[in-house]
């Protein structure tokens, strides 16, 4: 067990608490969102200012004024000749030229942050002209929830570049990663009007879940990571089954606006999210154990996990809400497609991983 100097750990402590704030504001939206999403299902159509908006837009003002807030001071810190401490957000990159100093993770946040305030202007201006918004996979909402998507992955970088000497580092690895699931579930019904034969949105849950499993696995390189990251998924999954509809009620209520008559009782963005990822998580570790190459067991798992997930969507939806399964051939092509789908998830997953421990400061670096 590697032993962290005094010095050493002092600095990686000066980044737990950016940190922990970009993954509240994240955590914020994440919140809103699947509130939004079952208001729109339960109540119908909202005006810009709710409440579910107010805890997605609060979230990611949240992240922006903390990565404005770490790159002004490390900016102010490469001036006046101090040393820029890399265990906070990673190493440093010049922006605007040497202009402004970032660290590449608050980067990554701020910069996201700055993207979601545009679409959240045009998002404003769509409610203006078309009034009540009737559905989650408008333009700007399209446009939002990739920015706050992009605001995760840069939360799981301020968590990576120290997990490999912080446990507090590796935790906000699998808080991030299990956060980034749920997020790309919704951003994938921007497929949902496609009409292309097959089940795109299953595909690309199927696509993104796999992907970010493999990635936390090539990431952490122990045992057990993959089944600890599906875990988080369903701990993350599970409270947002139990707070959704009881907010979307409660927050109704005190509105005085009128619950629909043939609401389900089935939050709709956690019933996105694939039970069968623990089932998937399994399989990656059972495979870890074999003879094979990391480089060719990561594209064919991810194709085995891909098809998994999307033949098991069906029967998820048929449990928890009773949707018949009516189209046999079109699922079989469904799962033809997604094993395509999953060959390039498993490669990137590995790779992204890989990338994520390069952000990992160097011995001299962190001295």
């Amino acid at each position: 067990m590697a032993v962290t100097a005094p010095a050493e750990r002092a600095g990686t402590a000066k980044g737990l608490a950016p940190a922990l704030v970009v993954l509240l504001g994240a955590l914020s939206s994440l919140v809103g969102l699947s509130w939004d999403v079952q208001w729109h299902i339960d109540v119908g159509p909202d005006t810009f200012f709710t409440l579910p908006h107010l805890f997605i837009y609060a979230g990611s003002a949240l992240t922006g004024l903390t990565a404005l807030t770490v790159v002004l001071r490390t900016t102010a810190a490469e001036r006046a000749g101090r040393e820029v401490d890399p265990a906070v957000g990673g190493r440093a990159v010049g922006v605007f030229g040497r202009t402004f100093a970032a660290p590449v993770a608050y980067l990554v946040i701020g910069t996201s942050a700055a993207v979601f305030l545009v679409y959240g202007l045009w998002d404003q201006w769509w409610h203006g002209v078309y009034g009540f918004d009737a559905t989650i996979d408008s333009p700007p909402h399209i446009g939002l929830l990739l920015s706050v998507s992009a605001t995760i992955i840069g939360s799981l970088m301020t968590f990576a570049v120290v997990a490999g000497r912080e446990r507090w580092g590796r935790a906000g690895v699998l808080l991030a990663v299990a956060m980034l699931v749920a997020f790309c579930t919704i951003t994938s019904l921007a497929f949902s009007g496609a009409d292309l034969g097959v089940n795109a949105v299953d595909i690309s849950i199927a696509f993104t879940t796999v992907m970010l499993l493999l990635m936390a696995t090539s990431f952490f390189r122990r045992t057990g990571a993959a089944l600890l990251t599906a875990v988080t998924v369903a701990g993350v999954q599970a409270v947002l089954w139990v707070f959704t509809p009881w907010a979307t009620t409660t927050y109704a209520d005190s509105v005085g606006l009128p619950v629909r008559d043939y609401v389900e009782g089935v939050p709709a963005m956690p019933n996105l999210i694939p039970m069968s990822l623990l089932g998937v998580a399994l399989l990656v570790e059972l495979a870890r154990r074999g003879p094979w190459s990391a480089r060719a067991f990561a594209p064919a798992l991810g194709a085995v996990g891909a098809v998994v997930i999307t033949a098991l969507a069906p029967v998820q939806r048929l449990i928890t809400r009773g949707f018949p399964i009516t189209d046999v051939g079109a699922l079989a092509l469904t799962c033809a497609v997604a094993a395509l789908f999953g060959l390039l998830a498993g490669f990137l997953g590995r790779r992204f991983g890989v990338m994520l421990r390069a952000l990992t400061p160097t011995q001299e670096e962190a001295r």
